[in-house]
């Protein structure tokens, strides 16, 4: 119910602007007059306004399909605000063809997974031009510096290569998780906010913590990795890449470990994995990876790599140490499983079905987006 009134409100929006362009011959004046109206009436800001009339066009204009689904309530407003604004960039046509690919699945994604399907489409439907603009993105890298009102400081860099990035997080996790102890009194966060500050500013390496030079584990279907297309990869920990960057994974990269799945791209099945430097994981966790490369629980798109592996049927109970019981499960979702009463059974086409304690069912299948 709360969807539909929320639909009716940007129907109304857009019809004010229909009003203002009927009245006025100036496109852009008829615009700016109709956000003055919405500004006034709501008691918003002028941003807010802008904003919110901009939403509502694109609803009824751009993307009516998503507006129906609105008014229907099979999405709520941030599902159709996160289908608005991932497509943002892509010309009519292609913005319409990428949401009806997602538009299906959206009442049962999170926005996180929703989102993460729809770079990937973007990715897609016009390669080239995605290309393009990632190169504008990092051509205009930067760091800044902003206060808090703490009176702290945010250290951001923005528009960085994303494989670089996973790299750095991947070596701050496995530093901080290396510290580790029965007398360490600091968060995981702390851990890790304090050696990404040592990294940076020279500081030596706390005793105990072992030195890594990152890991970043990618997922690319053959004909892109050979070149015969230009699929999006899946960066763990990050989301859809461009091809470029997923063929990186054939080159020995002097500063992280890349671990490789590649798979059929009609299927998606996985036809081989590997690792480009150092010796490979057990065998077990690499195939449990491979297999479901995020946690399988509910929503969750933590990378299986930086997951726990769960024994479905415990090994105390006898469970087998095997890939055919196990699945990986974020250390916070590994608990809810355990001390929550939660429960999931493998299903034949490779997804889980949860059920919770409450004894409502859920299915998930533990890939990517």
């Amino acid at each position: 119910m709360a969807s539909y009134y929320a639909a009716q409100v940007y129907e109304d929006m857009a019809a004010v602007s229909d009003a203002m362009h009927d009245l006025d011959d100036d496109p852009v004046l008829a615009v700016e007059s109709a956000a003055a109206e919405i500004r006034a009436a709501l008691r918003l800001t002028r941003r807010a306004a802008d904003s919110e009339l901009s939403m509502a066009l694109s609803l009824r204009r751009r993307l009516p399909r998503v507006w129906a689904l609105l008014a229907s309530g099979d999405i709520d407003v941030r599902r159709a605000r996160v289908v608005i604004q991932t497509t943002s960039h892509l010309t009519l046509a292609a913005a319409r063809e990428v949401a009806e690919e997602v538009l299906e699945a959206a009442p049962r994604l999170t926005t996180g997974q929703l989102g993460a399907r729809l770079r990937r489409l973007c990715l897609e439907a016009v390669p080239d031009e995605a290309t393009d603009r990632y190169r504008e993105a990092v051509a205009d890298r930067r760091l800044i510096m902003e206060p808090t009102e703490a009176g702290t400081a945010d250290l951001l860099g923005l528009d960085l290569p994303p494989e670089r990035v996973a790299a750095i997080a991947g070596r701050i996790n496995e530093i901080a998780r290396s510290l580790r102890s029965a007398t360490e009194s600091r968060t995981m966060d702390q851990v890790r906010a304090d050696v990404f500050l040592d990294l940076l500013d020279g500081s030596p390496a706390p005793p105990g913590s072992r030195p890594s030079r990152g890991s970043v584990d990618i997922q690319v279907d053959l004909k892109t990795l050979t070149g015969l297309d230009d699929h999006a990869g899946e960066l763990a920990g990050y989301g859809p890449v461009i091809a470029d960057i997923a063929r990186q994974v054939a080159e020995q990269q002097p500063h992280a470990e890349w671990r490789f799945t590649v798979t059929d791209p009609n299927t998606g099945s996985v036809i081989h994995t590997g690792i480009t430097r150092r010796r490979p994981t057990v065998g077990q966790r690499r195939a449990v990876e491979a297999r479901n490369p995020t946690c399988i629980f509910p929503g969750c798109r933590m990378p299986a790599a930086d997951s726990d592996l769960d024994h479905r049927t415990p090994y105390g109970e006898g469970g087998p140490t095997d890939p055919s019981n196990l699945a990986p499960l974020c250390r916070h979702d590994h608990r809810i499983r355990h001390r929550a009463g939660w429960t999931y059974q493998p299903l034949e086409d490779g997804d889980h079905m949860w059920t919770t304690k409450l004894g409502h069912s859920y299915i998930t299948s533990g890939a990517s987006p």
